[in-house]
């Protein structure tokens, strides 16, 4: 389907299948179910079942509010004045009501059907599921409600997502600015079914290395389970953004600021020393910041590494063993940037694919299995097998690349 006549059609006619049948044939062409394939970084719009959500709200006052008030422009969680901006609907129009064309059976529920639906255009076998609206609850000034709300969607997310579809996994969204209920989170939800880690949504202002979180990364640290920082904007939340008068401005720095921030505290305050087994990543925040930080931090380290005893190495040494998504990729002219960026940071080993679907800035899997720098086998670990080893995955295929290939080799 040409550009032309896509925006001939009417929002009900534009559903998944449609939307995404380019993705499909890249799929098919690439052979992509020669490999395994995980996103790390998938997002669905948890407002579309925000009556079910709010249902897991224990605080029959806030349960109340939540269902009554809604969530943001005025609701319970109004606070950022994010706005609409990042919703353009340029590449993939998916928003928080869904569309009447994407028709779905009873069950299982709604959000699996869709996303394993994009899964499978996309050629992915399996997804960290993110919520979206979310990403900025860090920055409300009632801390009850984060955790109210952190609490209630973790719970409907394990009990209805991942508890029924071994393709999605999370790492659940930490009450940051509760320190008690954040350790309380990561407790009630070891071991249960999906949860692949934790995470904490990057805008925010709490110092993460705080003493109060300590026994939080301790846990996860015994249990096995990654922590991921997640990058988002603030446009009406920060007050140095708000020096922006384009949204093209707070997109290229908001999403990058707030994880170069947290990274520099979590590397100077020696956390990678203190919790060495620890699993970290950066997420949603491109590549290009890593080796400004790297070059940045070495140099003052160089100069006054008596103010951080803990680091035993170069910041850079302790960046290289932390692991970065792709999304969003500095794709520039400038190919040579990426290149040396890619070694800089052992992407190899350290780079984690995602979509970020459905944004509108989404990534194909064609941007690192088209890059002609990197070997076959980089490719492999970049859009797969480092997702499986930073989430201790079980790999499950995905059923129609499962019968692509059968019909492939019965053809041979």
């Amino acid at each position: 389907m040409d550009s032309t006549n896509f925006r001939d059609l009417s929002l009900a006619e534009v559903d998944t299948e449609t939307v995404l049948r380019h993705a499909d044939e890249q799929a098919k062409q690439r052979r992509y179910e020669d490999f395994f394939i995980c996103d790390v970084d998938g997002h669905h719009f948890e407002i579309s079942s925000w009556k079910q959500i709010c249902q897991y709200i224990e605080d029959p006052v806030l349960r109340d509010q939540a269902l009554y008030q809604g969530y943001g422009a005025g609701g319970i969680a109004s606070a950022t004045g994010q706005g609409g901006y990042q919703n353009l609907m340029g590449r993939v129009p998916r928003t928080s009501g869904g569309y009447p064309a994407d028709k779905v059976p009873p069950t299982p529920h709604r959000d699996v059907t869709q996303t394993k639906r994009w899964m499978d255009a996309l050629g992915i076998d399996q997804v960290c599921l993110f919520p979206t609206p979310m990403l900025t609850l860090g920055l409300t000034p009632r801390a009850e409600i984060e955790t109210a709300l952190a609490v209630a969607y973790n719970r409907w997310l394990v009990e209805n997502v991942l508890a029924v579809e071994p393709r999605i996994v999370s790492t659940l969204y930490l009450p940051l600015n509760d320190p008690d209920a954040t350790y309380k989170m990561v407790k009630e939800f070891i071991g249960k079914k999906g949860v692949s880690g934790f995470t904490i949504v990057s805008p925010r202002y709490k110092a993460i290395y705080d003493n109060a979180y300590v026994k939080t990364y301790a846990l996860m640290e015994e249990a096995g389970l990654p922590l991921v920082f997640h990058g988002a904007y603030a446009w009406g939340g920060d007050q140095s953004l708000q020096l922006c008068n384009r949204f093209l401005a707070v997109h290229a720095l908001g999403f990058a600021w707030f994880n170069i921030l947290h990274c520099t505290n979590w590397l100077v305050n020696g956390m990678p020393e203190r919790f060495p087994k620890l699993k970290v990543a950066w997420v949603e925040s491109g590549l290009a910041w890593v080796p400004f930080l790297m070059q940045r931090l070495d140099n003052e380290w160089m100069m006054r590494s008596s103010e951080v005893p803990l680091l035993k190495r170069r910041p850079s040494d302790y960046m290289r063993e932390m692991f970065y998504s792709t999304q969003p990729m500095e794709m520039v002219n400038n190919r040579e940037a990426l290149e040396l960026t890619f070694k800089m940071i052992n992407a190899e080993t350290q780079l984690l694919y995602s979509s970020d679907y459905p944004h509108w800035d989404m990534d194909l899997p064609s941007t690192i299995y088209d890059l002609p720098f990197i070997n076959e086998q980089a490719k492999r670990n970049i859009l797969g097998l480092n997702a499986k080893r930073f989430f201790n995955l079980e790999p499950v295929i995905s059923p129609l690349k499962a019968q692509r290939l059968a019909a492939r080799n019965a053809a041979e």
